[in-house]
């Protein structure tokens, strides 16, 4: 036998059901296109202004800047990178920061080609 019910509540999109993507902040993509061009030094200036703790993680590799993190970070932390310009290189595993410069891909590490510090560990010296 076929039985309707006529009191159950109506389906909802996902977005509805977790109510969770309408409260997170939106990315401004001209601040993103802005920042994607911005060259090593001023980048890091901007990261050691606005966002000491990424500074503070962040790699220069030749002219690129990249954060690696040992776990998956909250979805605020991502926007936030990509905001200020960073790319997630799944390869690599890194938010990677081209800084103006756009080179072609390669199957070797870069850290060998170019070589590579952490930006904090420049302040020690």
């Amino acid at each position: 036998m076929k039985t309707t019910n006529q009191n159950l509540p109506k389906a909802q999109s996902r977005p509805e059901q977790s109510g969770t993507r309408s409260s997170l902040p939106r990315i401004s993509f001209k601040e993103r296109r802005k920042n994607r061009a911005l060259p090593t030094s001023r980048l890091l200036t901007l990261l050691r202004t606005k966002a000491p703790r990424f500074w503070e993680v962040a790699e220069v590799v030749g002219k690129w800047v990249w954060i690696t993190f040992t776990e998956k970070q909250p979805r605020e932390v991502t926007m936030t990178l990509s905001e200020l310009g960073f790319h997630w290189n799944r390869i690599r595993q890194c938010w990677q920061h081209p800084c103006g410069t756009i080179a072609l891909r390669s199957p070797r590490d870069p850290r060998i080609k170019y070589g590579s510090y952490f930006a904090a560990d420049l302040e020690l010296i």
